[in-house]
């Protein structure tokens, strides 16, 4: 197991990280306004029939642009929050291999190492899903309170200090801690499966890099989707609505059943796949990159 470089983990993680939410920020926008769409009357059908009519009806109002609403916050927050999270995955690795650094982890020690990642990226993460979720859905309320991710910052200070900018951290933790385990475990499992017999990973191909970087999305939002609905109800409620996480999944489920903790999973796992490949690709690219421009940085 090499050492870890910071530095390099900082710019390959970046630039995997902007790959991602460009690749998939518009089925996220319709992930966040199925998920926070209002319950319906009895009688009446909800606003959204689903995620194509999610997509259909953003398009129609808002045009192609509104699949991208409140993308600049995740964009600014991911170079630091990826580098973050392959840095934390790295150093998980690296403590618990101790001085066998070539050591191969056992799959519970990949799953730590994940769960550590998780932790750290929580800080970045937290107010930026926050300005993410209510820029995402405010053309639904009928009014544009917020004039992008800065203003939007802004207005949550005001309103309620630091704390309001940072609601919803414990659901983040919740939501990223697991799944940041099982991310990078299935990733670095999938790679061991498919890196040819006598090769290592850099010899990897592309298809198959795509293909475990796919998959390793798709079983993180297999362990994601139920917290992540609590956090987004609970990030873009208003204030005083909900006392904690534990009130939030009871208006919930009595409210609308257990299926509603899933709402959101179709484009979910149809943006897990290509954007997770999308990001493990231009990592290991960016990686290779760096090794050649700099081998002993």
């Amino acid at each position: 197991m090499s050492d870890v470089s910071p530095a390099k983990d900082f710019i390959a993680g970046g630039f995997g990280g902007v790959c991602t939410v460009v690749t998939g920020h518009p089925l996220d926008t319709i992930k966040v306004r199925l998920q926070t769409q209002p319950t319906p009357p009895p009688g009446q059908a909800p606003k959204f029939a689903g995620a194509w009519d999610c997509a259909r009806q953003t398009v129609m109002k808002e045009g192609f642009r509104g699949l991208y609403k409140g993308m600049a916050a995740p964009i600014v927050g991911v170079s630091p929050m990826f580098a973050v999270c392959f840095f934390g995955f790295g150093l998980g690795k690296k403590l618990q291999a101790g001085e066998k650094t070539n050591a191969e982890l056992s799959y519970i020690q990949l799953w730590n190492a994940g769960m550590l990642a998780g932790v750290f990226t929580t800080v970045i993460m937290a107010p930026g899903e926050r300005i993410k979720c209510l820029l995402q859905i405010q053309a639904d309320a009928g009014s544009k309170k917020y004039a992008g991710p800065v203003d939007c910052a802004k207005q949550l200070y005001r309103e309620g200090g630091i704390r309001s900018v940072y609601r919803g951290t414990a659901l983040t933790l919740m939501r990223d801690v697991p799944a940041s385990g099982m991310y990078f475990m299935s990733y670095e499992i999938l790679q061991r499966k498919l890196t040819p017999e006598g090769k290592t990973r850099k010899d990897m191909s592309v298809g198959r890099t795509l293909f475990a970087g796919g998959m390793a999305g798709v079983f993180n939002w297999m362990v994601a989707i139920a917290p992540d609905t609590l956090k987004s109800r609970f990030q873009t409620a208003p204030a005083g609505k909900y006392s904690g996480v534990g009130d939030v999944l009871r208006h919930l489920v009595r409210e609308e059943g257990p299926q509603a903790l899933f709402k959101g999973v179709a484009p979910i796992m149809v943006r897990a796949f290509p954007a997770n490949a999308a990001c493990f690709l231009g990592y290991e690219m960016c990686m290779k990159f760096l090794d050649w421009l700099a081998p002993g940085w």
